[in-house]
């Protein structure tokens, strides 16, 4: 592609669309411009000219002067359709659409090795943290155990208030809708979908290993109540919504997202408000430690930059470790230790515990902390919701059913390297 002539057409004009815009319009240095806007509602009122608008897809899709599309529209199905077929007219896309990506992965790998174009989207996934790229270029040759960390900002910055300011759920969530960083349906984040799809990415990237969403665990912090957070503080601990993927044995990976409460000693004690963080645990580089904003319009738009200037140079993600780990499986046979704050006797009945360890029950707060199988807690998960319970992994290290730790898993991965 020259460097010269990178000509954008442009799906969607919200809060990350019109920040774009903004930025190319006002760095005369950099070598890009959107020549046309694809939008849903016309009829809005818009801060440009109306001539960069359309409301027809196929004017940028069969535009030839068009040689990159960027798709920063909501609705996922159809992002995936404007993608898709823009891959298939060999445009390079830029996107920020996790579920999307997240629900087509393996469609979209598909498209990108029959019509040798990229597909860039590292503005799906932790904001303004480079982790796609870094996960693709740093880590192209290292060995992973683990991924793990804050990747919704929206939540961080609700718990964040909660532990800070003793706000009731309600009250921290409506801060975060004043301030844009949640939506005003926010369950895709309070509920743990976003940062689901934002994990099955990043497993893509660390692992090669294709999961589908529905596949994977997530529990949310709606249920979330000053109980909870009382019983956090006095044993000195925080609680955030923490991502999960993590080799367990040295072919098979868990992949989860629920709240957990963390102590002092963990990287991200002290990552608030809508920041993100992400660790990575690698056989040689060992832990590693990436913190960036990670909610609003800027570091979304910033990524969106950062892949719009790596098309410049033909930039596209090799996937290596997906032909290299194709003996890798997911699984959900691991036990946890959880923390549940229920709210009748007859209702811990209902909860498949192996193992009970501290069970506390008064007229107004009860709860119990014990293991169960992740696979168990996923089947139980409508109850849960439906009882209004909250969870939260104490942290305690995963083992495998067969009592095979993390440090064996470290030991073998570590022999067949070298």
């Amino acid at each position: 592609m020259n460097r010269k002539n990178l000509k954008i057409g442009l799906f969607g004009f919200g809060c990350v669309g019109q920040g774009l815009y903004d930025i190319l319009n006002k760095n005369a240095n950099f070598p890009a411009e959107i020549k046309r806007i694809c939008i849903k509602h016309p009829e809005k009122k818009r801060p440009i000219d109306l001539s960069y608008f359309t409301t027809n897809a196929y004017e940028i899709l069969d535009n030839p002067e068009i040689n990159l599309v960027v798709e920063l529209i909501d609705n996922a199905d159809e992002a995936f359709v404007i993608v898709a077929e823009a891959l298939k007219r060999r445009k390079p896309v830029v996107t920020a659409n996790k579920k999307m990506l997240a629900e087509h992965l393996a469609e979209l790998l598909a498209l990108q090795a029959e019509y040798q174009t990229p597909l860039l989207y590292e503005a799906a996934a932790c904001g303004s943290i480079p982790i796609i790229r870094t996960l693709e270029e740093y880590y192209d040759n290292e060995h992973l155990y683990a991924i793990s960390g804050i990747f919704n900002g929206s939540t961080n910055y609700i718990l964040t208030k909660i532990a800070q300011e003793n706000l009731s759920y309600e009250v921290a969530l409506r801060k975060a809708q004043e301030l844009g960083f949640a939506e005003s349906n926010p369950i895709l984040d309070v509920a743990g979908f976003d940062a689901k799809y934002k994990l099955c990415i990043l497993t893509l990237h660390a692992f090669g290993l294709l999961v589908s969403p529905d596949k994977v665990f997530n529990y949310g912090i709606e249920q979330f109540s000053l109980q909870d957070l009382q019983y956090a503080k006095e044993k000195g601990l925080k609680v955030k919504l923490i991502n999960h993927a993590e080799r367990v044995k040295p072919d098979e990976v868990v992949v989860f997202v629920m709240p957990q409460f963390i102590d002092s000693s963990h990287p991200l004690y002290h990552v608030e408000n809508e920041t993100n963080g992400v660790i990575v645990e690698a056989a040689f580089s060992q832990k590693q430690i990436f913190i960036g904003k990670g909610a609003g319009g800027h570091p979304t738009g910033s990524a969106v930059l950062s892949d719009i200037s790596a098309s410049l140079y033909n930039y596209r993600y090799e996937y290596k470790k997906c032909h290299w780990n194709k003996h890798l499986k997911f699984t959900e046979k691991v036990l946890l230790e959880i923390y549940l704050r229920y709210n009748e006797e007859k209702e811990l009945a209902h909860i498949p515990f192996e193992h009970i360890s501290e069970l506390y029950h008064s007229e107004n707060y009860k709860y119990a902390v014990g293991t169960i199988t992740l696979k168990k807690l996923h089947e139980i998960k409508g109850y849960l919701q439906e009882k209004n319970m909250f969870i939260a992994y104490t942290g305690k290290k995963i083992q495998g059913l067969e009592a095979e730790n993390l440090q064996e898993t470290k030991q073998t991965i570590l022999e067949e390297i070298l």
